[in-house]
Parts: structure tokens; sequence; C-alpha cells
């Protein structure tokens, strides 16, 4: 459900002609699949906007290491791949695709063939695909929307992990504040027919900034500002409101983290 959510936010934005996102894909996705999405309520901003922080550092560390490995994790229905394509950055790199077969089976069903793109249809949380990820010219895993519905333990057990096995690579997570995810332990009403999943994993910015000192192998970590976006989405990307503490630890962190020995 949650994977149907973040595309009508993301496809809803790169129809607009003001979008923040351009995204054939997520359109074309989000017209083929019957559903009724007005159950997610009015669609907004913020999942596009993630979407661009991550693709900004992923085009980033390709164009660094063309040859690396993108591995994504529990990736849903984002189409990432693409959007990278389309800026150039793709045609080297090997792309890792992992999240459980039923939603495997509808990306094969939807979205086009790549020969630089490998199915792993396993969860996030089964290691084994550490195994299979090539590390040659470098690494670079992406958990866009997943961390925040595992458990803190498995949370940061995965991050410890990556960090552990993927020297010289990146990691990028998004992660919710502790009042966030204490709402949706009890309930988090998005709209009159949607109520959000729990969501158990919590971390501020300046939490995931600590990663750096509290997990072994992880060199650096940076926080990731969304891009600028329309209305007061462009007013919380202000530098200044993020220099107010109570804003700064309300607000969803994006997090970059660098790996070595």
């Amino acid at each position: 459900m949650t994977t149907l959510w973040t595309l009508h936010n993301r496809g809803s934005e790169a129809k607009r002609s003001d979008g923040v996102i351009r995204d054939p894909w997520a359109v074309t996705l989000l017209d083929s699949i019957g559903y009724d999405y007005r159950k997610f309520g009015k669609p907004n901003q913020s999942h596009a906007l993630r979407a661009r922080a991550f693709d900004a550092a992923a085009i980033d560390y390709l164009t660094a290491h063309p040859k690396a490995s993108v591995v994504a994790l529990a990736e849903g229905l984002q189409t990432s791949f693409w959007r990278l394509a389309r800026a150039g950055v793709a045609d080297e790199l090997t792309w890792y695709s992992i999240d459980l077969e039923p939603v495997m089976e509808l990306r094969r069903r939807l979205l086009p063939r790549n020969d630089r793109i490998i199915e792993l249809p396993q969860s996030a949380l089964d290691r084994s695909w550490m195994d299979k990820v090539s590390t040659e010219h470098g690494v670079f895993v992406t958990a866009e929307g997943l961390l925040m519905y595992l458990e803190p333990e498995d949370s940061l057990g995965l991050i410890a992990d990556c960090a552990a096995r993927f020297p010289g690579g990146q990691m990028m997570f998004d992660s919710i504040p502790h009042w966030l995810s204490r709402r949706t332990l009890t309930g988090l009403q998005l709209s009159d027919r949607y109520i959000a999943p729990p969501m158990p994993f919590a971390m501020t910015a300046d939490e995931a900034l600590a990663l750096a000192g509290r997990i072994d192998c992880v060199r650096r970590a940076r926080d990731i500002a969304l891009p600028p976006g329309r209305g007061v989405w462009k007013l919380a990307s202000l530098p200044a409101l993020d220099r107010i503490g109570a804003f700064r630890r309300a607000r969803p962190a994006i997090t970059l983290l660098e790996f070595g020995r």
C-alpha cells in the first residue's frame, strides 16, 4: 500500500506543468494501475522532492564511479533508474533491484526491461543480497522510504552491515522525527479512508549525523537538504529555518553515509 501512496505523490507531481520532478515512468505507472488513489488524500510534493534529493546524490557518486553498483533496497515502484538514465549516468552501472516477489512481478509487467538491472526478489533484511553485489567499482546503496518501517535494531543493523561490507561505498536513507513515529504507532489518519502504517524507527538529522561516531566503518555522515519546492515546501528548505533547533528536530531527515575502514 505504501508503494502506491508514494507513487501517487510522485506521479501526480510529475503530471503538473509546474511539477518539481520530471518522471515519465511514474506517470505511466500511475495511469496503468487501476486504483482509487483518492484514498490517500490530496497528493503533495514530499516524495517527489525526496526522489530528487536521492537522484542528486546518486548522480554525484556515479559521476565519480560510472561503473558502480547501485543497490535499491525495497525499491517498490520507484523509477530512479530511468531518471538517472535521462541524466546520462546509467550507461555503465549495474543496478540491483531488491524487493519482495509480488512487487518485483508488478515491476516486470509495467516497467521496461534493461540488461543493467539485476532483480533480486527478496527482503532487504535477507543479507544474502550482499553476496551478489559487485564491489569492484564502488557501491551506492539507497534505502528510500524503507528504514522508518523497520524496528530500530533492524534499521541500525542493516546500516552497520552495509558499512562493514562496502568500504568506500555510500548509503543514503531517509528518516522521520520521533513525534511523527509516535503518531503512526497510535494511528495517523492521512485521509478519511487511509491510516498510515506504523513507522517504529525515528531519527533526527543530528542523530543521523552521529552515526559516524557510533557505527564502525561509517566514516562520515552528511545531512542532505530537500530541494526547494513550491509554496510552503520552498519555505521549509530555507537554511535559516533549519538553524532553529525545534524545527530541525521536528523535520524529516535525509542522510548520506560514507563508508571506510
